[in-house]
């Protein structure tokens, strides 16, 4: 895989990707998995990596929104399943609050 199909897969977020490698965006500090959703980071300020581990030994930090450090995490599937567990509650009259 090179540079050109790397960046192309950070530009679109490419879920089929995830496991294959990690960017890191030098300017905050931060990796990501190419499927996170966050801002488009300037090419210039990408770094590519094999793992996560090796992203952290650089001196990176993972990303809160797609989860970097946690391998089996889908920001899609696990927000969809939030959603439905909210519309589950307020569909039966739940209450989230103790009385």
């Amino acid at each position: 895989m090179d540079d050109n199909e790397m960046w192309q897969a950070v530009q679109t977020c490419d879920p089929a990707y995830d496991g294959e490698f990690f960017y890191a965006v030098q300017t905050t500090r931060i990796f990501c998995r190419p499927s996170c959703k966050s801002k488009c980071p300037r090419r210039n300020n990408v770094e590519y990596f094999k793992s996560s581990a090796e992203a952290e030994v650089a001196g990176y930090r993972p990303c809160k929104r797609c989860r970097s450090d946690l391998p089996q995490y889908d920001p899609d599937r696990d927000q969809a399943e939030a959603r439905s567990s909210l519309t589950t509650i307020s569909v039966t009259g739940k209450s989230l609050t103790s009385s």
